[in-house]
């Protein structure tokens, strides 16, 4: 049987202004400041350039804030201009961390070599084929199939393999392996053959599995080696570069990236000063052409001149959420770290992490009285620059777990004791993790061996066995 019947429900609508703080809130500077400029593009209402110095008698537009504009009373000429708070010419800040792009590093060295387009085509594509650690995870053939289908080039296993070696002869050295073995190999074969080398080329060729399982003895029996001659083989070993393609920073596009501050943070008799880089919104005012056709529309009867007046109003709200989204971005970003600096007051003075107090997103939209979504937006992709390095606002959250004395440490602090309880073990008889629990009990701090081992993965440390040493 079908009944019918009324329910209400109450929603919750954003406004276009919520929405378009949201968004900006999410960007670093220098996603900001292209968002700016596709804001001016796309509106055209909408100028940034510099207007001249006028007279106060001139019946040409003067300065007047956005929030005086009300689209429900005739616009008068003279209010036609909209200026935010910013009055520099360019932002301010400083820039950190330019590196080359991984590929167009290869790119470039592939454009010395003396290949016909054919060949040309063929190591561009597997170029374009390498993971970010400069490996070729991918078989031969796959890559001949994806040749033919993708890119339309017909090649063959046997012409693949040619241009690998190529590719291989490239900079960084290990470039394009495809495993840790080769890679290692590679780099091997780059260096002058001394019988340190050879003997570590052995090493990898035939024991590479009995060397990554640390089965020192078993080497040493096979290949016949002196206890000095293995540890100079694994000395000769570890120096090399497991990652090639991490040489040169690809974690955002193929382009080179910077890291800019969103904030800078300096200590003033010993008072913790904070700071925004001055970056100053270009100065935004209606376009004359514009403001001409809003005030010959006023009072109209023209169907035409009411639809562009329309128009104009129309865009102008955009321009006036649009503005104020960015005020509201500002003080968001602002009262957010303020409260991140008064929790974690006493590590920021020295920068020690014994000092980190654990901290989770809500302890800050409590300490705020912003959403806990919102401390996410301010804390993702934004950076402070300290006087003790540049760290990534989620790097100050962290979990805790209690300490012997029942006080709360953060999970950070944890993870540096257990580092230096392993950076400190005999190699030669390395910690267990059960060990490792003793360990960190003598330094007062209560763990339990799931806990070590969880963060002993954390920290990419291998287990006891993994780190003996002879």
């Amino acid at each position: 049987m079908l009944k019918q019947g009324l329910e209400l429900k109450q929603t919750q609508k954003l406004s276009p202004l919520q929405i378009q703080t949201i968004k900006l809130i999410e960007l670093p500077i220098q996603e900001l400041e292209q968002r700016v400029k596709a804001e001016l593009e796309e509106n055209p209402v909408l100028d940034d350039s510099p207007a001249p110095d006028r007279d106060d008698d001139s019946d040409d537009p003067k300065d007047v804030s956005i929030d005086e504009i009300d689209e429900n009373d005739p616009i008068p000429s003279y209010k036609l201009r909209v200026n935010n708070y910013g009055k520099d010419e360019r932002p301010q800040y400083n820039t950190f961390s330019v590196k080359e792009s991984f590929t167009q590093s290869l790119m470039e060295q592939l454009g010395y070599r003396n290949l016909s387009k054919h060949d040309h085509d063929v190591a561009a594509f597997v170029i374009g084929s390498l993971d970010e650690d400069g490996y070729l995870r991918r078989d031969i053939e796959s890559i001949v199939d994806d040749l033919a289908f993708r890119a339309n080039i017909q090649s063959d296993p046997e012409e693949v393999e040619r241009i690998l070696g190529i590719i291989q002869e490239f900079e960084p050295v290990g470039v394009g392996a495809r495993d840790l073995r080769e890679c290692l190999l590679l780099q091997l074969r780059a260096q002058k053959q001394t019988r340190e080398v050879q003997m570590a080329e052995a090493v990898l060729t035939d024991y590479f599995q009995e060397f990554s399982n640390k089965h020192f003895q078993k080497i040493i029996t096979k290949l016949g080696l002196g206890e000095e001659d293995l540890k100079a083989v694994i000395s000769r070993i570890v120096k090399l570069n497991p990652a090639p393609g991490g040489q040169i920073d690809d974690s955002y596009s193929d382009q080179a990236q910077q890291i800019v501050p969103d904030f800078v943070l300096d200590i003033e008799d010993g008072d913790l000063k904070l700071s925004m880089p001055r970056f100053s919104i270009p100065e935004i005012r209606v376009n004359r052409k514009y403001a001409e056709l809003l005030a010959d529309a006023q009072g109209s009867s023209d169907r035409q001149q009411k639809e562009a007046a329309t128009f104009v109003k129309q865009k102008l709200d955009s321009a006036k959420w649009f503005v104020e989204a960015l005020k509201q971005r500002h003080n968001t970003l602002e009262n957010t770290m303020k409260a991140i600096l008064e929790y974690q007051h006493d590590y920021f003075l020295d920068g020690d992490e014994t000092h980190l107090r654990p901290m989770v997103l809500k302890d800050i939209a409590e300490k705020t009285g912003f959403d806990i979504s919102t401390i996410s937006r301010v804390v993702n992709s934004k950076y402070i620059e300290t006087h003790f390095g540049i760290f990534p606002l989620k790097y100050f959250f962290s979990e805790g777990l209690e300490n012997q004395e029942g006080e709360e440490v953060s999970t950070r602090e944890l993870k540096k004791a257990l580092r230096e309880c392993v950076d400190s073990e005999d190699k030669r008889k390395p910690l267990t993790d059960d060990q490792l629990v003793a360990e960190m009990n003598k330094r007062g701090y209560k763990v339990a061996r799931r806990t070590i081992a969880k963060y002993r993965d954390q920290l990419d440390i291998p287990k006891a066995r993994l780190r003996k040493e002879l």
